[in-house]
């Protein structure tokens, strides 16, 4: 049995299961998730049933596809229903997504329901709806217990005390006293988290998160919720050892909910509103688009989607998107670059549609430039525009350190949900050749202003062209290209390379779909020889790694490992020699704060101080990724001419 086999629990209902377990079967039920993730189960219309042993049957009740209610989950054993097997089944479930909003909102499952640059689904577990109640799900309730985390070293606000600004037609909005209450159980439970490391974060924490999640999501914090939810779907793909699980994204997911649910005490206004965050990206109306077609990229993801995302721009350089992405994987992306893109009555396929034209009315958009599909859209066919003339010429003439600005400000880690913008840059570059770095081998060009840049390839999967297009692009040095490419955030400046123009000329490449043959390369000048990558080309090898790597390795074991590293004053002292004494101060504070553990007068340990520890690794992990993006922009600041002399 896998989690996919299984319908997805609301998440009050596993929190529910998991609280009602006596602490005896609370120590028990990692094993037995485990145990049941191993039984065979069988579907029969909106029940799945897990055979537990040879006697017993567990049945799992979704009507409309979701587990709603703690009831839905029966089980057959003599100690049900306060049997562990019950909670067992909802914590190897996936969790559900948030109920859907009424009714005339744009459907995303339709034109716009790409998956992000980074590869998720469009509809994540990190959206949820500001106006969900108990009864979206089911009708569990918060615990009563919940109360204020520290929000940093000093304490929380105090719900009670709390008294409004006597002037509240001229005072910007703050955080109610119950969202305060909300913030703070989310703090507390992923603080917890942090202390104990993915290898002690099982279903009872993972259940506290949860609980926090749905709390949060009642008092409309939806992008808190989201993230508690993130950070479940990473711990538990962290556990059960799936290969698309990635370190990074966990930190990255835990530093995103400690801060979030830090803001949500002390931001106010406009901050406010974007650290709340939105039940689900809506679609606006955009009225009508005369669009122009640049390029078509497959989409594969590590859930198993496959499909293709073209991308059209507007008179204005605006850039949208138009997807079809499914289950099916790379197979599936394949196929679907040439069917009909579901937009209106246009009868163009995603691969036409990047060389060709549109004329909408009736739009609706997405914050992130997704074409919706609903019913009063309509499209027809319509001229394009090939890449040197107008209106797409101009993408080109942005510089590149501006573009790289606006591309890294656009997908910041950290940013907030409503910042617009793309991750592409649009590149004029002379290829120089081949090179190898720690990445692999990658294809080295130079842009307007003489930066070197490497370009690399988009998805490594052998069914897709950009592996063989970019090594036979390799050979061709000297060849002058227009290219359209991902920002990878890196200390030096470096691409994944999506599309180019034709080495001839005539035409444009979709690097993922079309193979180019050596017959279309030019024949190579005799003059011209592959560069060896500059001195300056890699990027100053900052010692930034030195904090990185301790806010790495707390996340799989917990505060304690990082606590026995000892003595990290020799690395502290590289820092400072770099120029990176805020950096040095982080790392002796985390590592101090891991390893501190006060007695009380009889000689006993007290109790580690989460919150503490916590606030200090968001504090690294929050800089290293300011640092790091503040190195990847400068790497694409214009090369100095060489003086002249003589």
């Amino acid at each position: 049995m896998t989690a996919a086999q299984l319908p997805p629990v609301a998440p009050e209902v596993t929190a529910t299961l998991v609280e009602e377990l006596s602490p005896r079967l609370r120590k028990r039920l990692d094993a037995a998730v485990t145990k049941l993730g191993a039984r065979p189960t069988h579907r029969d219309g909106d029940t799945v049933t897990i055979a537990v042993d040879e006697e017993t049957d567990l049945r799992m009740h979704a009507p409309g596809g979701v587990v709603a209610t703690a009831d839905a989950i029966t089980c057959g054993c003599l100690l049900a229903p306060a049997c562990v097997h019950r909670a067992a089944a909802a914590c190897a479930a996936p969790a559900a997504d948030p109920a859907p909003e009424p009714a005339g909102q744009e459907d995303p499952t339709e034109a716009g329901s790409a998956p992000h640059a980074d590869g998720t689904a469009p509809e994540s577990a990190s959206s949820a709806p500001e106006s969900a109640t108990p009864s979206s799900y089911g009708t569990a309730s918060a615990p009563e217990s919940a109360t204020p985390s520290p929000y940093g070293t000093a304490p929380a606000p105090d719900a009670a005390a709390f008294t409004p600004p006597d002037d509240t037609a001229s005072a910007p909005e703050v955080a109610s006293p119950a969202q305060r209450v909300a913030a703070g159980a989310v703090w507390s439970a992923a603080a917890a988290v942090l202390e104990a490391g993915v290898e002690g974060a099982g279903a009872v924490a993972q259940a506290a998160l949860l609980r926090a999640a749905h709390t949060a999501r009642l008092q409309h914090l939806p992008r808190a919720a989201g993230a508690a939810l993130a950070v479940v779907t990473l711990l538990r793909a962290a556990r059960a050892g799936d290969p698309s699980y990635r370190t990074s994204d966990l930190v990255t997911a835990l530093a995103e909910l400690l801060g979030t649910a830090h803001r949500v005490g002390t931001a106010s206004g406009a901050e406010l509103a974007a650290v709340r965050g939105r039940a689900r990206r809506p679609y606006s109306p955009d009225g009508s688009l005369r669009l122009y077609g640049l390029f078509t990229e497959p989409v594969v993801t590590d859930s198993g989607h496959g499909g293709a995302r073209t991308w059209v721009a507007g008179p204005d350089g605006r850039l949208f998107t138009v997807g079809d992405v499914a289950p099916g994987g790379v197979g599936r992306a394949l196929g679907v670059a040439d069917r009909a893109v579901r937009l209106g009555e246009s009868a163009l396929t995603h691969r036409e549609l990047g060389r060709a034209g549109l004329a909408v009315s009736g739009a609706t958009v997405s914050p992130d430039g997704r074409l919706g599909a609903g019913k009063g859209v309509k499209a027809v066919t319509a001229r394009g525009a090939a890449w040197t003339e107008p209106p797409l010429a101009a993408l080109w003439e942005t510089p590149p350190f501006q573009q790289a600005t606006r591309a890294l400000r656009a997908t910041s880690r950290y940013a907030d949900p409503d910042v617009g913008g793309s991750d592409l840059l649009f590149l004029d570059v002379e290829l120089r050749g081949a090179v190898r770095d720690p990445g692999g081998t990658c294809l080295l060009a130079t842009c307007d202003g003489g930066i070197p840049v490497r370009l690399t390839v988009a998805d490594d999967d052998p069914a897709l062209a950009h592996r063989d297009n970019l090594m036979l692009l390799a050979t061709a040095p000297g060849t002058r290209l227009r290219i359209i490419g991902r920002l990878v955030p890196a200390l030096h400046p470096r691409l994944a390379l999506l599309a180019c123009s034709h080495p001839t000329g005539e035409g444009t490449i979709d690097l993922g779909f079309d193979r180019l043959r050596r017959a279309d390369l030019p024949v190579p000048d005799a003059h011209v020889h592959p560069a060896p990558p500059e001195p300056g080309d890699s990027g100053a090898h900052s010692p930034l790694h030195l904090l990185e790597r301790r806010v790495e390795q707390t996340v799989p074991a917990g505060r304690a490992t990082l606590g026995m590293l000892g003595d990290v004053s020799a690395e502290a002292h590289r820092l400072r020699r770099a120029g990176l004494p805020t950096a040095a101060g982080l790392l002796t504070a985390l590592c101090a704060s891991a390893a501190q553990r006060a007695r009380d007068a009889f000689g006993r340990l007290l109790p580690a101080d989460t919150d503490g520890f916590a606030t200090h690794w968001l504090a690294a992990a929050r800089y290293t990724s300011a640092v790091s993006e503040s190195l990847c922009t400068t790497a694409w600041e214009p090369r100095p001419e060489p003086a002249v002399t003589g």
